[in-house]
């Protein structure tokens, strides 16, 4: 590999921390063993809703709101009214704030630049809103912001092979000698694979392959500090 590209949500950080802070202040019902899958279904009906704002079929308010609401559903609490929603969508972007870059993920950073590896980043979702999470982590002191792109400012998203394309070309990388290093296998792994990428699934949530699925993927790692020495002996 010769360059090395990440996502940003729940790889270079914890966003699941974030995410209980602000379950537990407004939705104080939700049980303790319940919030990993509450987690991972919220992360779920992210992913796939944000197409109709992407599409403006939706608002992103209506989206914030839907997405907490159905995921709570599905696991047999009660509906909660839109004012609620967003009133956790409130106080789940002032936890955002506070966001910590990952030792482990610090490290392999740290690794790469003194390898003079280029990085970039692809993340999904609203511009202002990630960028601010780019500029609370520090992204820039290892990753030029031009190598930098989040998904509603190209007008695609990953899954779909046009913002790797465009990644390649805006980063000026060889798609057969880049690696895509991400969470979601829905989103990451097939992701690189129509752009013509390679990839390490960084599943940290031990989450299945989806049935309709075979891998693609070089190497999955299932902890922060599996990930240095993963990508290390890809590059070696």
């Amino acid at each position: 590999m010769k360059t090395i590209v990440f996502d940003v949500d729940d790889t270079i950080y914890d966003q699941q921390q974030p995410f209980k802070n602000a379950v537990n202040q407004v939705f104080p019902c939700v049980k303790n063993e319940d919030m990993h899958q509450l987690y991972i279904r919220f992360r779920h009906h992210s992913d796939v809703t944000f197409p109709k704002v992407m599409a403006n079929e939706w608002t992103l308010e209506y989206m914030r709101y839907y997405r907490i609401d159905e995921s709570l559903k599905d696991l047999n609490y009660s509906t909660v009214s839109q004012e609620d929603g967003l009133i956790f969508q409130k106080i789940y972007e002032h936890e955002l704030d506070n966001i910590t870059m990952h030792s482990e993920v610090k490290k392999v950073l740290n690794f790469l630049k003194e390898q003079k590896i280029p990085m970039g980043i692809i993340t999904n979702g609203p511009t202002d809103h990630q960028y601010k999470k780019v500029k609370q982590l520090r992204l820039e002191d290892w990753i030029p912001t031009n190598n930098i792109i989040i998904s509603q400012s190209t007008g695609f998203q990953k899954p779909e092979k046009e913002i790797f394309e465009l990644a390649a070309k805006e980063f000026n990388m060889d798609a057969q000698h880049t690696l895509y290093v991400g969470d979601s296998f829905e989103n990451d792994i097939v992701g690189a694979r129509n752009g013509g990428w390679k990839s390490l699934w960084f599943n940290h949530r031990l989450r299945k392959m989806p049935e309709n699925e075979t891998a693609c993927h070089l190497k999955e790692v299932r902890s922060f500090d599996g990930l240095l020495p993963a990508i290390q002996n890809l590059l070696s």
